[in-house]
């Protein structure tokens, strides 16, 4: 028997789609990828002006996106985001958890403050985010989380490890939603990007030892853009992906692949 493909298949029109972090590099991308194809987007960050900024830049003639400040690390804030949020548009269709800090150094050399800034926001900030938008979702019986997480969480890279570890606590976390979501209408699932060249990541990728290391590790022998982040969220976001959830899916140009080695034929 033949069944046909719906044209709506990995349609995202419509849906009220909230990004954590959706004022610059990957957030920013996801948000606009969103917005472009007709979902109704609000997007979060720190710094006011960047984020009122941006959702002047990537709002639509259909729709405007709604800008709304939030540092995830702050538990009213996170309340205040979603009461926002819940009072323009009635429901939240898909949550994307984007927001992320970075510290590198030796382990030797982290500091309690330097631990507590990377763990509150990327662990704890996103918890708390996915569980004030997720009780919403559980009265509707539907809705649909994306964490964006992280190439540590295919392996640690050195000097990151309050990130390497904090990402893996986000592939933790979203199996454990998926499993106990799942039953109740919804699904949560993940994005691991690979290196990806953004605002805050241009210098060190314009280092030549940098690229000469990564290039041939790298199967697409590139680096990766934030709109390349932009595809694997949307198929998560719609009903192309309906019978998937507890999954991370790797964007990473095929990094997590294998080791190149320098053996030719």
């Amino acid at each position: 028997m033949e069944f046909p493909m719906p044209d709506d298949l990995f349609s995202v029109s419509d849906q009220v789609t909230l990004v954590s972090g959706g004022s610059r590099g990957i957030g920013r991308a996801i948000a606009e990828g969103f917005a472009q194809r007709g979902a109704r987007v609000i997007v979060t960050g720190r710094d006011a002006e960047t984020l009122k900024r941006t959702a002047e830049e990537i709002s639509t003639a259909d729709h405007a996106v709604r800008p709304i400040v939030c540092d995830v690390a702050d538990p009213e804030a996170i309340e205040r985001l979603v009461k926002s949020a819940m009072d323009a548009f009635g429901r939240v269709d898909t949550l994307i958890n984007v927001a992320g800090v970075n510290r590198r150094m030796p382990a030797e050399d982290v500091r309690e403050e330097d631990y507590d800034f990377i763990v509150d926001v990327n662990v704890k900030g996103a918890f708390r985010l996915s569980q004030a938008v997720g009780k919403h979702m559980l009265e509707r019986g539907r809705g649909n989380q994306i964490n964006i997480v992280s190439l540590n969480n295919y392996a640690p890279l050195k000097h990151v490890l309050p990130y390497a570890m904090s990402k893996a606590a986000m592939g933790q976390m979203t199996r454990g939603l998926a499993l106990e979501w799942g039953p109740r209408g919804i699904r949560v699932n993940a994005v691991a990007p690979g290196f990806v060249l953004t605002d805050m990541t241009n210098k060190l990728w314009a280092r030549p030892d940098m690229r000469d290391w990564v290039l041939p590790n790298t199967p697409l022998e590139r680096l990766g853009m934030p709109e390349d982040m932009v595809g694997a969220t949307l198929f998560l976001a719609s009903e192309a992906s309906a019978f998937m959830t507890g999954q991370v899916l790797f964007v990473d140009g095929g990094f997590s692949a294998g080791l190149a080695w320098p053996i030719e034929g």
